[in-house]
């Protein structure tokens, strides 16, 4: 019997999925601020995997993920969508590809 460790934030519905396989898993309950911790490195995990593969199925677990931090956080994706249009308004977006190279002081 092969037994792989993990010790890693997973979607809600995995447990099911690995028990509809025909497999056993351990799963806990994490506190809220294990849940934060465990988000951040989720965030991590997930960037890398979408710099590497550059697929937009790992963006959108990227977003799934964002999604999660501002509802933990007690905000929304709907609230963090406003402040991201309210800074693109104010400061641009990167639509235009600037790449600034520098900048000389008086």
């Amino acid at each position: 019997m092969k037994k792989t460790v993990y010790r890693k934030l997973v979607r809600d519905r995995i447990p099911e999925i690995i028990e509809q396989a025909g497999q056993a898993c351990v799963c806990s309950v994490l506190s809220d601020d294990e849940y934060l911790k465990m988000l951040d490195e989720k965030l991590d995990e997930e960037l890398a995997e979408y710099r590497e593969s550059k697929s937009m199925e790992e963006l959108a677990d990227l977003l799934e993920v964002v999604r999660a931090v501002a509802f933990a956080r007690g905000s929304s994706p709907e609230e963090v969508e406003e402040i991201r249009r309210m800074k693109a308004e104010k400061r641009g977006g990167f639509e235009k590809k600037i790449l600034l190279e520098e900048v000389t002081e008086p």
